[in-house]
């Protein structure tokens, strides 16, 4: 295919202006196009680029585009750097730590710059370095990247050998076939993006699972609309739906356990996400659907710095031991888990992502709480003021701690094989799966929300973790990561006696 064609044809619309094409893959008779963005694009680009890539396969196949908006930063520049240095000119790489790179996105592109002694210069210059990397730089990242030396004393340094080489950095959304698809609002939607999978600005997107929660609102103005709770076996979404006239007796007929497919957008706003479908249909995930694995790095053998220790629940034992728990809960292992962070922001999309300074989990395992995970982890940025009151962590209490990096990685392991849970678990699940995926570990475990599970089952004013709680009766020290985690891991358990099984 030629490629510079083909994207020069792409290219002619706004959303797409600086697209680059990620790779190509086969699924049967449709060839998948992976295309990166860094512009907000709309649905009438993703069409665009599907007429264009029709034009570029064989005969008798189909073109289908899926588009991934990256906005690039300086970290993740200077990683692909290091990457290409390392498999393009391992000799010239022994001369670089991270330190001696640096890369300054403008908007269109950016500039880089590689720090080196005179005596290195020769090295460099035999194979051409600045120039192959700024090509490779402009097949992965969108817009133009122009490089050049900067002089430097450095001493001299071995390579550092067997480091495993960092995973791609951009994974593309999955999707799964809607079935048995009925119209209510005429959608004609054929295929749904994992819950999981729904963690930035998309525009156009579908999502397709079974309705958990589902309450009819009214706005200032009086008019009514929906609000959805929507599980598809990765995840759990809250969404609202407002109403047409022409379908609003058929969307109130809606009930829990039905099965459905939301058409609409995905947006940040008010420091967070928010999904407002503008369409809803009757759907459902492929029968015995089984999620996709997301390639990642291995998991690691031991932990680093973060040792799970035994933990019990004996108040939990002595109060409902005599209540038997369902098998599939059971046979089910859970790593129920709660984070404290910087802030709100749990995407780059919002500006500087926030950071976290501590997480808890426990491990529910038999259906006994067996573990416990437990960490403070170092951060770089003062705590504000509304932080160090609402959770009582203060700049000393994170001195010493262990980095993100390290944290993630043994939270991985952790969660190895593991069942997914929290309150209003989406939020905490895009921190992780964030800072997860800057250091290769592609969380993608199946997840449960005791939100969405409390309000299948519980009639209260607000699902808030305290207010939960206190209705099971249940103490803690609200605003802790393993406080919440463990209150939560009991709130789970005893939701899970009450239904006599898993959410859907």
């Amino acid at each position: 295919m030629k490629s510079e064609q083909y994207l020069s044809e792409i290219r002619q619309t706004a959303g797409l202006g600086r697209a680059v094409l990620k790779k190509l893959v086969v699924e049967g008779k449709t060839v998948v196009f992976h295309l990166v963005t860094d512009l907000t694009y709309t649905a009438d680009d993703v069409a665009h680029a599907e007429r264009v890539s029709q034009g570029y396969v064989p005969e008798g196949y189909a073109a289908r585009v899926n588009v991934v908006k990256s906005v690039p930063d300086a970290a993740n520049v200077k990683r692909a750097i290091g990457d290409l240095l390392a498999s393009r000119f391992p000799a010239a790489a022994a001369f670089f730590t991270p330190d001696d790179i640096e890369a300054v996105p403008d908007g269109t592109g950016g500039r880089f710059f590689l720090s080196v002694s005179e005596g290195e210069r020769a090295q460099f210059a035999q194979g051409d370095v600045i120039n192959v990397l700024s090509e490779e730089l402009m097949r992965r990242f969108c817009g133009a990247w122009y490089g050049s030396y900067r002089n430097a004393e450095k001493a001299a340094r071995e390579m550092e050998r067997d480091a495993p080489p960092p995973p791609e950095r951009i994974v593309a959304p999955r999707t799964f076939a809607i079935g048995n698809y009925a119209p209510i609002d005429g959608a004609d939607c054929s295929e749904a993006l994992y819950i999981a999978d729904l963690t930035g600005e998309m525009p156009a997107v579908t999502v397709c699972g079974y309705v958990s929660y589902a309450e009819e609102k009214l706005t200032k103005n009086g008019k009514p609309y929906f609000s959805f709770t929507l599980s598809d076996g990765t995840g759990q979404l809250r969404a609202s739906y407002f109403s047409k006239k022409a379908t609003l007796e058929r969307v109130r007929a809606v009930r829990q356990g039905d099965a459905v497919c939301l058409t609409g957008a995905n947006e940040f706003f008010g420091g967070g996400f928010r999904f407002t479908a503008n369409k809803i249909d009757y759907g459902a995930p492929p029968e015995g659907f089984v999620p996709e694995e997301r390639a990642s790095r291995p998991v690691p053998q031991d932990y680093l710095r973060v040792k799970p220790e035994p933990a019990a629940d004996l108040v939990q034992a002595d109060l409902f031991g005599g209540t038997p728990l369902p098998p599939a809960f059971r046979k089910e292992t859970f790593v129920v888990f709660d984070l404290e962070t910087t802030g709100l922001n749990n995407n780059p999309v919002g500006g500087s992502m926030d950071r976290i300074i501590e997480v808890g989990a426990v491990k529910i395992a038999d259906g006994q709480i067996r573990e416990k995970f437990s960490s403070f982890v170092a951060c770089p940025v003062r705590l504000s003021a509304e932080i160090v009151r609402l959770t009582g962590i203060e700049d000393g209490m994170l001195a010493g701690a262990p980095e993100i990096a390290d944290v993630i990685a043994d939270f991985y392991k952790f969660c190895d094989g593991c069942v997914l849970v929290g309150h209003n678990v989406g939020f905490d699940y895009r921190f992780i799966r964030f800072y997860g995926e800057q250091e290769g570990f592609l969380f993608s475990q199946r997840q449960y929300d005791t939100v969405a599970f409390a309000q299948e089952l519980l009639h209260l004013p607000n699902y808030k973790l305290n207010t939960v709680a206190d209705y099971f009766g249940f103490d803690f020290h609200h605003h802790r990561a393993f406080d919440d985690a463990f209150v939560t891991a009991k709130i789970f358990t005893e939701l899970v006696r009450r239904k006599g099984g898993l959410p859907r």
